[in-house]
């Protein structure tokens, strides 16, 4: 057991801290008494309730709680649905969990989506704590406060920002995760470095395997990529600016996952992602912004943690061109009917381009589909 590094997100009345370390679960449930909540029901999905759910019952107890039966969902971006939020709130309220009583989310980018947005309709709002149990949660999707669903429009097209009131990334529990789920939640490691941070990047190119083996390199990893997303929503907490760089490759893999139709024996949600950079990075240089080794060399990093970069990568195909751009006509950024894309000058030095036009993109994707 270690103590946590603590990384603040200083929200004023909706500031909460972040602990990051190797076996702190129990320290960290230990600080949810500090949230003064009488009852607690746990959201999780069938595997991470195999392997986690009787553990963090019995703290949940230990610290006092009244734990009621836990809301136990199918694994996938699938559960990200009409369905299974119904579910999901009407658990909570047939267990009389009270307004001022908490939720927690114990899993990955799904769960922690799901159950953050059934805390935010449920009673008008509810408190929720985050317990991230794969790579991707702890650095990225645990943290921030968006929370929703899926759409047949598209991805998280339904949520509310709402913010948890603790998470705790315990680091340990990632030693039970599959390779491939640590290979797509390192893709949004690598994303911070791309966005505004060369030297994490280059760090990042030197010390990915101890990220893997559970070495201090996935700590500090963790708490890194937590430090740098907090400061990006301190300054932007509801998307209206700067935040916008955290979705660096997203308006593409929103895109390959929508086609894909979120089935995740296809494509994960970090493999859209290191394709989405990877383009991202392309689409740049093909516009004359950004080195063209600066592509090759992000490219050449992803495939060398053995993810995929390129559209041929998709197991099943991606449909086409036209099917692309139509998804991507339904990403959250689009303003005014014109395509917003996260581009780059270089590595570490991201921006927000409006007013792409398509035909540039149908352009970029031509090419793309003949590699």
């Amino acid at each position: 057991m270690t103590n946590p590094t603590i990384v603040s997100v200083p929200l004023g009345e909706r500031a909460y801290d972040i602990l990051v370390g190797r076996d702190i679960l129990e320290q960290g449930v230990g600080r949810i008494a500090g949230l003064k909540a009488r009852s607690a029901i746990v959201v999780t999905d069938r595997n991470v309730h195999a392997h986690h759910g009787a553990r963090i019952t019995a703290v949940l107890k230990g610290s006092g709680l009244i734990v009621a039966d836990p809301v136990i969902v199918e694994p996938g971006e699938g559960s990200k649905s009409y369905g299974t939020l119904t579910q999901v709130c009407e658990a909570i309220l047939s267990s009389r969990i009270e307004r001022g009583d908490l939720v927690i989310a114990l899993g990955g980018g799904v769960v922690g989506d799901l159950a953050g947005f059934a805390a935010a309709i449920v009673r008008r709002g509810m408190r929720f704590v985050q317990v991230p149990t794969s790579l991707l949660a702890q650095v990225d999707s645990s943290v921030g406060g968006k929370t929703g669903i899926n759409s047949s429009h598209g991805k998280n097209l339904i949520g509310a920002f709402h913010q948890p009131g603790l998470v705790i990334a315990d680091t340990a529990i990632l030693d039970t995760l599959p390779l491939r789920e640590m290979r797509a939640g390192y893709a949004e490691v690598a994303k911070y470095g791309l966005i505004d941070d060369e030297a994490f990047f280059f760090w990042c190119e030197k010390n990915w395997r101890g990220i893997f083996s559970g070495g201090p390199e996935r700590d500090e990893a963790v708490a890194h990529s937590c430090r740098a997303k907090a400061a990006i929503v301190v300054r932007d907490e509801h998307e209206n600016g700067d935040r916008a760089l955290l979705n660096l490759g997203h308006t593409f893999a929103h895109a390959l996952e929508r086609i894909v139709a979120y089935d995740n024996a296809r494509l994960v949600h970090g493999e859209a992602v290191s394709i989405g950079l990877a383009q991202a990075f392309r689409f740049s240089a093909r516009l004359g912004l950004s080195p063209g080794q600066d592509a090759s060399r992000v490219e050449h990093h992803l495939k060398s943690v053995g993810l995929p970069t390129r559209l041929a990568d998709v197991p099943g195909g991606c449909g086409s061109i036209e099917a692309l751009l139509d998804a991507m006509s339904q990403d959250k950024k689009v303003k005014a009917g014109s395509l917003t894309f996260i581009l780059a000058n270089g590595i570490g030095r991201s921006f927000i381009a409006r007013d792409i036009a398509a035909s540039d993109v149908a352009a970029f994707l031509e090419s793309e589909w003949s590699a």
